[in-house]
């Protein structure tokens, strides 16, 4: 079994964020959340969910963002 990069997203207080994205890539998101509910044990949620917790392991993970967050 493959290891993802989103662990459970958190029961947080939701946020309104209007955006449009390419259906492909709605697409994956909903694999995506389709995958994460599987390896967990939950239903799927609105895939739309995990865009806020990708950004934020994006974020942490981005090595040069760090760097030049520092200078």
């Amino acid at each position: 079994m493959a290891k993802l990069k989103l662990g459970p997203i958190a029961d947080d207080k939701p946020v309104k964020v209007t955006l449009e994205l390419p259906a492909s890539l709605h697409r994956d998101l909903t694999a995506y959340a389709e995958i994460l509910g599987r390896e967990s044990g939950h239903p799927p949620g609105d895939p739309v969910r995990l865009i806020v917790p990708m950004l934020e392991r994006f974020i942490a993970t981005d090595r040069g963002f760090a760097k030049m967050r520092r200078t």
